[in-house]
């Protein structure tokens, strides 16, 4: 029976790069995004390596998430929540940062992951995956990464909750590290953020946690990449921990 992953956000960014990788091992691929012609140049290009299904749509919205889980069906073993979203650009300061801006970006980086969780845990089998990619900002005190930051830190909890609750899956919750992608660019306008590592480099990370046997926790994808390198001295530790990576907000 062919697995089935869901990833959202999969348009572009770590999204795309990590739908990639799945599709190259053989995973099919239930994919979304807001914007309609960049999920479809993706779906187009991830139909070449295996079976994908593109479905358009906002992530906070209640039945974009369940047509998402509906065309999974019973063969989805992996959720992984990657769309977000910045918030307020250019950053501002907690003290002016505006409510109903603040409100949508909870609602999308935090209740939507737990939202469509929920719904996919009927389909789910023992030993299923949640990854959910979150950011050193979660964990971070950083100028104006208030907003985003804090929605981050609310799903790292909503993992760290769920793991504990369902020990049956697999919960992941995984910082990616800095990345040179659109949103980092939104963050930093009219910076130069070419000098980030490109989102690929992220992906070896995350495919420790999908194919590895990794314990449900909080990992950093740098770390889970350095580990699958030729040893050259010792390894970083991969316990799962709430520890933080040097300041690079993803």
């Amino acid at each position: 029976m062919t697995r089935t992953a869901i990833v959202t956000g999969a348009s572009r960014g770590l999204g795309l790069a990590l739908a990639r990788a799945l599709a190259q091992r053989g995973w099919r691929l239930v994919i979304d995004a807001r914007t309609e012609a960049e999920l479809e140049a993706a779906r187009a290009e991830l139909a070449a390596l295996t079976e994908v299904a593109a479905v358009p749509g906002d992530i906070a919205d209640s039945w974009h998430r369940g047509l998402l889980v509906e065309v999974a069906g019973e063969r989805l073993q992996l959720v992984v929540n990657n769309a977000s979203t910045l918030g307020a650009s250019p950053l501002p300061a907690l003290a002016g940062y505006p409510i109903d801006v603040l409100e949508h970006v909870f609602r999308v980086n935090a209740i939507a992951p737990l939202a469509l969780v929920q719904l996919a845990l009927r389909h789910l089998p023992a030993g299923g995956r949640i990854v959910n990619v979150t950011s050193d900002a979660a964990v971070e005190a950083y100028e104006g990464w208030g907003g985003y930051g804090a929605s981050k830190a609310a799903l790292e909890q909503l993992s760290a909750v769920l793991a504990a609750e369902r020990p049956d899956l697999r919960v992941y919750a995984v910082d990616p590290g800095d990345m040179n992608t659109r949103m980092h660019q939104e963050a930093f306008p009219g910076e130069d953020v070419s000098d980030r590592p490109p989102p690929q480099d992220s992906v070896p990370g995350l495919l420790a946690l999908v194919e590895g046997e990794l314990p449900s926790g909080r990992y950093r994808a740098a770390e889970l990449t350095a580990a699958a390198r030729p040893s050259r001295g010792r390894a970083p530790s991969l316990a799962a921990d709430a520890a933080t990576s040097n300041g690079a907000q993803s």
